[in-house]
């Protein structure tokens, strides 16, 4: 999808393994482009005007019959309501089933290398990055959720062992999101916690947020199941 320079509002790059949030207004877009290939962008949705609605992965797989986030596929809230819609991608796989890294894999993964010796290049793990942005907006550990990894691709074997398959996204590969309702997004590109690599190497990502303002009505995700054609409504309601 491409974008006008005159739809962009908001354009910044966010080192690999910082965090960042956004009041994103209904109608408008995120766009995360993985700049250097390789990335990993964990997020969370909540509902701007009641932090206590948020992304709810189970009911986001179950009602659209998926195991990953791809075009066409929404993120539903724990009220059946639309979050963001996956109006475009170039990626066409992105986890929703194994979590962020915290500081235990982290050292044992990488080794120690504390903000007290290394000053900011530390060693960031997702949950505490998840969690300082969510403390920007009076939120905590009882507000995290289960979130979508961007650009990431989890595969599991019939044994249920889950297993990091490498390549899955390329230089500029893009997710773009729009919001159906005023949400809160919590981001960090902290490296995912199943990446094999033992080196410590989180990618930078472009975040661009821009004016979509696809109807509800013309989104293609709304016919992407009929479950997603009633998300639509109850958004719709909601936002009455």
């Amino acid at each position: 999808m491409n974008i006008n320079q005159d739809q962009i509002l908001f354009e910044e790059i966010m080192p690999g393994g910082w965090n960042r949030s956004h009041i994103l207004k209904a109608g408008t877009a995120l766009r995360i482009t993985d700049l250097e290939g390789g990335a990993n962008v964990s997020a969370i949705f909540y509902n701007a005007r009641n932090t206590t609605e948020r992304y709810n992965m189970p009911d986001t797989l179950k009602a659209q019959f998926i195991s990953c986030i791809a075009k066409g596929c929404v993120c539903y809230s724990d009220m059946g309501r639309v979050l963001v819609s996956v109006i475009d991608d170039s990626c066409g796989w992105h986890d929703t089933i194994s979590g962020v890294s915290n500081a235990m894999t982290n050292q044992r993964k990488y080794g120690l290398n504390p903000y007290q010796e290394a000053r900011n290049n530390y060693y960031r793990n997702g949950l505490d990055s998840l969690l300082l942005e969510l403390a920007k907006h009076g939120l905590g550990k009882r507000d995290l959720v289960a979130p979508v990894n961007f650009f990431t691709k989890i595969g599991v074997d019939q044994e249920g062992n889950m297993a990091h398959v490498p390549g899955n996204s390329k230089p500029g590969d893009y997710v773009d999101l729009q919001a159906e309702m005023d949400i809160l997004v919590v981001l960090c590109s902290c490296p995912h916690p199943l990446d094999p690599n033992p080196e410590y190497a989180p990618k930078p990502v472009k975040l661009t947020v821009w004016r979509s303002a696809i109807v509800p009505e013309a989104n293609p995700c709304r016919s992407y199941c009929p479950q997603n054609e009633r998300g639509f409504v109850n958004t719709a309601e909601y936002r009455l």
